[in-house]
């Protein structure tokens, strides 16, 4: 099962910098123009040691660079490195799309490597090999944990939600503002007590990859080559771990919501073909002013239909049609099913086609909606979210989701701390 240890993280020193203006989200969602932004905005962004400033210059480069910037960077002591190990919690508050605020606990720390075939960490998608070539060379060059692993954990009891908490009354907590208004607090849990009750929770149970797939198994690949250079390192060799972020999938502010798509390629069905690909289903439509008003409308619609096969279907004139079946969702998820018997049957797109752009993943209703309004697709679907029994369910199956089912929210920044291999 899963084994965590405390680390001697590297962190900005928040005397010479504000840490608001060096954290940065996860470099696989920083868009192209979003570089710029980030590199302009403090000399000492963590976006400068995860992405190059232009996508161009990825494929030329062996992050050489970064290392160099990294040791720059704690030569004049912007980063410093922890006197002692520690666990570091992580607070993050921020508004649910409905508009409700939420609080979201979780905490960084170093994670034993294990391979999948364990079952102590299980993905719930599969990866791409382009991106773990590009986190592999970033790896050799740096050899630093420079973006965490978000791992969830199942804790229905909220057995850990004190330990984290308490964190928060000890002095030293930092604090930094993020995107889309998250607040991040971070505090030092040291306390040997504390960590064993964290670390002996964990060991009793399985953990599964909520974001950072390929982050995890860059790192599986790096360790393996360390082992092949150093037959006499040992399983303590800062190789065989890596830098995660932990959180209760079970705790009320762990945000899960639903990745829509946009069907790219052809037109907006008939309702004789909807009628005819989709026997058995139900459906009714649903007048809606226009893309601002569809969040609202789905909450109307399709939030009383979860646990049940349900979606709408929108196509940018003014009616949103709502399907449903009245029985419960069986084993196969809502994402499973929209994948096979409506963007299949329907649309005639198979897995090929979506991986090769027909189909696009919008992370909010109103970005689908208004993609469709814009002309850049035919058709929005909308669904509900996945919730967490299913992701424990299916990971535990030794089965994986469908591409895009699930969005964790807020995601985590990087910056917060990085943990240095030759340091661990």
């Amino acid at each position: 099962m899963p084994r965590i240890e405390p680390f001697r993280a590297l962190r900005y020193d928040p005397e010479r910098v504000e840490l608001s203006n060096v954290i940065a989200p996860p470099y696989d969602v920083v868009s192209r123009e979003e570089r710029g932004t980030l590199y302009d905005r403090d000399p000492h962004n963590a976006v400068r040691l995860e992405l190059t400033r232009h996508v161009e210059e990825e494929a030329d480069t062996d992050y050489s660079q970064v290392r160099t910037l990294l040791d720059k960077w704690r030569n004049s002591g912007v980063l410093q490195r922890d006197p002692a190990p520690a666990i570091y919690v992580l607070r993050q508050r921020f508004e649910a799309p409905d508009g409700s605020s939420l609080e979201r606990d979780g905490f960084f720390a170093s994670l034993r490597l294990e391979d999948y075939a364990t079952r102590a960490v299980r993905p719930h998608e599969r990866t791409l090999a382009g991106p773990k070539a590009d986190r592999l060379r970033m790896m050799r060059a740096t050899r630093a944990n420079l973006s965490p692993i978000f791992l969830l954990y199942e804790d229905r009891e909220q057995a850990l939600a004190g330990i984290l908490a308490a964190a928060f009354e000890s002095p030293g907590v930092e604090s930094a503002s993020g995107v889309a208004g998250v607040t991040h607090s971070l505090a030092v849990l040291d306390d040997p007590a504390q960590i064993q009750q964290l670390s002996g929770f964990l060991a009793d149970r399985a953990v599964v990859i909520a974001d950072g797939h390929h982050r995890y198994e860059t790192a599986l690949a790096y360790r393996d080559e360390q082992r092949g250079k150093s037959t006499h390192a040992g399983e303590s060799a800062p190789h065989e771990s890596t830098l995660v972020y932990l959180a209760n999938a079970f705790a009320p502010g762990t945000l899960l919501l639903p990745i829509h798509r946009v069907i790219k390629k052809g037109g907006a069905p008939a309702a004789e073909t909807w009628s005819r690909c989709l026997p058995g289903w139900s459906s009714k439509e649903v007048p809606v002013a226009g893309a601002e008003a569809v969040r609202a409308r789905l909450a109307e619609c399709l939030a009383p239909l979860a646990g049940k096969p349900a979606f709408v279907a929108d196509d940018g004139l003014g009616m949103l049609r709502l399907f449903w079946r009245d029985e419960p969702l069986d084993d196969r998820l809502m994402v499973r099913i929209l994948e096979d018997e409506v963007i299949g049957n329907v649309f005639r797109l198979d897995t090929d086609a979506i991986r090769d752009g027909a189909v696009s993943f919008p992370k909010n209703a109103e970005r689908a909606a208004a993609e469709v309004r814009a002309g850049e697709g035919c058709v929005a679907l909308y669904i509900n979210p996945v919730q967490p029994e299913d992701v424990f369910r299916v990971t535990a199956a030794g089965d994986v989701m469908p591409q895009k089912s699930t969005f964790y929210y807020p995601k985590i920044p990087t910056g917060l701390v990085f943990r240095m291999q030759e340091d661990a």
